[in-house]
């Protein structure tokens, strides 16, 4: 009867009584409340601290002492002789026993009104709420992350932007679910995400979240100060948890500096739950002095069989594939904290699978358990109950198989706050591993793996793979080993009795025929055993494709840099003809020497000794183009949800991985104002970039940037395109009011700053008042002469200029209008009747602007059209009769005076940025070619370099599908191949971000 229980306990560990009765080893019943004591394991306490052969002794959930021999009367003492002991794992994000949340209704209009009262006029800030408030313990995945290793979750609702606080619990099953509760208010958590329990509309896009956190911490820090003076509970919840760890969740890298970066504005310090991709900048990531807790949902290689579908796949997707499980390991090189987490996992089973891959790759063990136990304990601010195994510590514990991260360690057992959870027999001798079979004078290879609660293995040699039986009952082994016979099956049986963990394994081998003979298994170690597998693959795949991980580029896809800091050169262009765009004009055999990003001089037969010499015999020598109407290198371009968004801003946006700054440098681009869409009147502040192919976002904003802003008239904004026709304006008159409405309110939000008086920080109104006081300048996206017209008469009311019109189709109807004004036209050369207002468009309109004196430059809006950006400047001659001085100026001088950064680009003078462009003919011409785009001294694109990477490209492809087609024919899971296109954004692309749990 005694055994009986004693296998119940052990098998049932989820049980009343397994919880409260252990027998020790004189088989006496004991309750939790008494000592229990775990002997003759090797315990790591922590992840520097080891103790061999040693004890764990605790009470009431308690851990009391280690390593002592001699313990308390009746204490219950269980041997774990040879068995590991581990801090169990604290899991640090998670929805776990989160109850669904009401979805708000669809419907067919947006919904621009918050809808709930007395809280912030945004629903999807929600840090009123409280994790403790939807939680009801599931014991179902409770059961599958104590399987994993888990003691502990952090839990909240994962739903809404500022998504209130979490709460600690442990994963003891109970009725009482206050035993499991640690912290109610363990942390504040964040994502860029909407709440499902609102349609509102606002925010829509990464810009419109994060001009919305700004403004969020502006109006906490004047409610503070008893600025705003009705109720808001969702700000007094936020007051109430500013102090708690605040935890961001974000989708990828870049959104992870954007977040750090408005922490670092006012003074929050985030814990990032990363993405997995960090790798891709592991240095800016450093710089965020942040703690990152990774995802390990490692992707399956692609299935690349197909020769045809596999050019879908673009190079990035092949290399993350291959880096991803490297991830952990380079930022906790370069110094980066991190924890992990099993968010995106399938099963938290998967957690030991993936970390082992990282470990063998070369993580760190102590830096692995750390990530699992005492990272996030300090992260949670409760190191003095969780993450390691000292005194006076809750008694969470695992104990293994094996070393953690072995292959094929089993987790044995999960001990919560004292109380057992048996998942394997922990005296059990573990016999795992790879071994060196001899018997019969012929050498096996031979691997045992667990099974269950038991074993299996496999067996081969250098010429055949047997099908083995093998079992392990009362440490007695028996192998059976099937051998081929002509009439009948026949057996060779291989019996050991295996008292200890041993290496070697030495028994009795009855061969087929009868004979009695011995048998030894040396166990490998793991050099020996990874050698024995690639034995064979050696024989398929060199070195190369099978080991070798390629080296992240900056971006981390084809073209990408192999440094993030390419240096600037001294250079010298000699005998060039050099298209100044100054008033010295076009200058014939002439040199240009480079020195710090600048050019140095211009003149005739210059020298400098150290300098790299480029013969342009023949060839041209500009300033780079600039394209004033740009919307690539970005992530999102409308935040649409208001009909004013001058809060949001696009250098919030940036992204520099896309693939159209290096095409665009190609075609001689060196520089872009990233605009906002033309969803809204009032659209988002400029970004004024540089396209320095390779380095971070915040490096590509000019340094010292002027100020711009995009607005927008027509057809987009009022919504006759899109939209439900439910937003204010909905006519042209409208928009009209919505500037005058809103430049009244900004006029008396400065009157209120200039009185004196303590006042409410509002991002909007700042960035129009900055218009009224012309600090700020206005990109206007604009076809019809009427509204054209109504802008400048609108900014005369309040006493400021329009900076630019652009598309301006209708330009030319009101160009003598422009020039009184003092407005720019930024236009197209020759677009027309993509949409009903822009019917009256014709191709001179460029040219009839110029001759009226309008600063005329020619843009592309669109991704494609930037490459060739000379050509759109030629057409102007064609269409007329514009001298070719002049055209080249309508891409290089002309756009810089419309941005005001003509004291630093757009022409080739002394002094200014080397931002040059050496074409192979006329860059007017359609046969020129830029051979080498360089900014600020540093080449981003030459033309015999790229041409070698394209070859380092089918390289390294080459590389992973061998390496995918290897995973494939080894059995592991792989993934479909989807076609994935490149989307050009323009004016008019709309985010539609969605709830992700609709």
């Amino acid at each position: 009867m005694k055994h009986y229980l004693f296998m119940l306990v052990c098998c049932l560990g989820l049980s009343s009584f397994a919880q409260d009765y252990f027998p020790d080893s004189k088989g006496v019943k004991a309750k939790t409340s008494n000592y229990v004591a775990i002997t003759n394991a090797i315990i790591h306490v922590s992840p520097s601290k080891t103790l061999e052969n040693s004890s764990l002794l605790f009470k009431d959930g308690k851990v009391v002492s280690l390593g002592d021999s001699k313990f308390p009367e009746n204490t219950v003492i269980i041997s774990a002789k040879g068995k590991h002991i581990y801090p169990s794992f604290i899991e640090l994000y998670s929805g776990f026993g989160i109850k669904d949340l009401p979805k708000a209704p669809r419907t067919s209009q947006p919904q621009y009104n918050p809808n709930r009262s007395g809280y912030y006029w945004n629903d999807h800030v929600r840090p009123d709420q409280s994790a403790t408030a939807h939680f009801k313990f599931d014991k179902k995945k409770a059961e599958a992350m104590r399987k994993a290793g888990f003691g502990t979750v952090n839990t909240h609702v994962t739903d809404a932007f500022v998504r209130g606080t979490s709460a600690l619990y442990t994963l003891k099953n109970g009725e009482n679910v206050n035993e499991n509760l640690l912290k109610s208010n363990s942390a504040q958590y964040f994502a860029f995400d909407k709440s499902q329990q609102s349609r509102q509309a606002y925010p829509s896009s990464i810009m419109g979240f994060t001009a919305l956190l700004r403004q969020f911490y502006h109006d906490t820090e004047a409610y503070k100060n008893g600025l705003i003076s009705e109720k808001d509970l969702a700000i007094e919840a936020f007051i109430k948890n500013e102090n708690l760890p605040q935890i961001f969740e974000v989708s990828d890298y870049l959104n992870a500096l954007r977040a750090d970066k408005i922490g670092d504005q006012f003074g929050v310090q985030y814990t990032i739950i990363g993405s997995g991709d960090e790798y891709k900048r592991v240095q800016t990531i450093k710089e965020t002095k942040a703690r990152f807790v990774l995802p390990v949902d490692y992707p399956n290689a692609y299935d690349v069989e197909d020769s045809y579908l596999r050019d879908y796949l673009s190079l990035s997707d092949m290399k993350h594939w291959q880096q991803a499980p490297h991830n952990a390991m380079m930022l906790a090189d370069n110094g980066v904290e991190i924890a992990f987490t099993t968010k995106d996992l399938k099963s938290p089973s998967t957690l030991h699978k993936n970390l082992a891959k990282s470990v063998k790759l070369g993580l760190d063990k102590a830096t692995a358990l750390a990530a699992l136990t005492t990272v996030p304990a300090q992260i949670l601010q409760v190191s003095n109950q969780l993450g390691t195994l000292d005194e006076g510590k809750i008694a969470n514990f695992i104990i293994t198989s094996n070393e953690l991260f072995a292959k094929d360690t089993r987790i044995l057992e999960n001990w919560v706050q004292g109380h057992r959870f048996s998942y394997g027999d922990i005296s059990q001798i573990d016999i795992s591993g790879d071994y060196l079979l001899t018997f019969d004078n012929t050498e096996y290879d031979l691997s045992i793996s667990p099974k269950g609660t038991s074993f299996k293995a496999s067996l081969k040699n250098s010429t055949n793979t047997f099908k083995t039986k093998l079992s392990f009952e009362n440490n007695w082994l028996n192998l059976i080993i099937p051998v081929e016979a002509q009439d009948e099956a026949q057996f060779h049986v291989l019996s050991a009795k295996i008292d200890k963990q041993t290496n070697q394994i030495n028994g009795k081998a009855v061969l087929a025929n009868g004979t009695e003979s011995r048998f030894t298994a040396t166990k490998k170690t793991s050099a020996e055993s990874d050698s024995s597998k690639d034995k064979n693959d050696s024989k398929k795949d060199n070195q190369e494709n099978s080991h070798d991980i390629l080296p992240v580029t900056y971006p981390n896809m084809a073209y990408g840099l192999s440094t993030p800091n390419p240096e600037s050169k001294r250079i010298l262009f000699k005998n060039a003809t050099i298209i100044t765009g100054s008033q010295q004009g076009k200058l014939e055999g002439y040199d240009l020497l480079v020195q710090d990003g600048k050019i140095e001089k211009i003149g005739k037969d210059l020298k400098s000794r150290r300098a790299e010499v480029i013969d342009a015999t023949g060839k041209f020598l500009t300033a780079g183009i600039i394209d004033e109407h740009s919307h690539i290198a970005a992530s999102s371009v409308n935040e649409g949800g208001h009909n004013s968004s001058a809060e949001v801003k696009m250098e919030d946006a940036v992204n520099p991985d896309d693939i159209s700054i290096y095409r665009s440098l190609a075609g001689g681009v060196t520089t872009i104002q990233l605009l906002h869409g033309s969803a809204n009147p009032i659209g988002g502040r400029s970004a004024i970039l540089k396209l320095k192919w390779g380095k971070p976002a915040e490096e590509m904003i000019y340094d010292n940037s002027p100020k711009f802003i995009k607005f927008a008239l027509g057809e987009n904004v009022k919504q006759s395109n899109w939209g439900g026709n439910s937003r204010f304006p909905q006519s042209r008159m409208g928009v009209e009011q919505v500037f005058i409405d809103y430049f009244t309110r900004a006029k008396e939000y400065g009157e209120l700053k200039a009185s004196g008086d303590t006042y409410r920080v509002d991002e909007e109104l700042e960035t129009l008042l900055e218009i009224i006081n012309s600090e700020r300048f206005i990109s206007c996206h604009s076809y019809v002469q009427s509204e054209i017209n109504m802008l400048m008469k609108v900014a005369d009311q309040f006493d400021f200029n329009v900076n630019t019109f652009t598309h301006i189709l209708e330009g030319y109807k009101v160009a003598d209008k422009m020039k009184a004004h003092g407005a720019g036209g930024s236009t197209f050369s020759d677009w027309w009747a993509y949409k009903y207002e822009v019917n009256d468009a014709i191709p001179f309109n460029a040219a009839i602007m110029h001759e009226q004196g309008v600063t005329v430059a020619i843009n592309s809006d669109d991704g494609e059209m930037i490459r060739r950006l000379n050509q759109e400047a030629a057409k102007s001659m064609k269409y007329g009769d514009v001298s070719a001085e002049d055209a080249w100026k309508f891409v290089t001088a002309n756009p810089a005076k419309l941005l005001h950064i003509e004291d630093r680009v757009g022409t080739v003078e002394e002094g200014k940025d080397a931002d040059l462009v050496l074409w192979n003919a006329h860059p007017l011409s359609i046969y020129a070619k830029p051979e080498k785009t360089m900014i600020e001294g540093v080449v981003y694109f030459d033309l015999e370099k790229d041409l070698a990477m394209r070859k380092q490209i089918k390289k390294e492809r080459n590389i992973l599908i061998n390496q995918m087609m290897q995973a494939k024919n080894k059995g592991l899971k792989t993934q479909p191949i989807k076609k994935k296109e490149k989307e050009f954004l323009h004016c008019d692309s709309l985010d539609h971000l969605n709830h992700k749990h609709n």
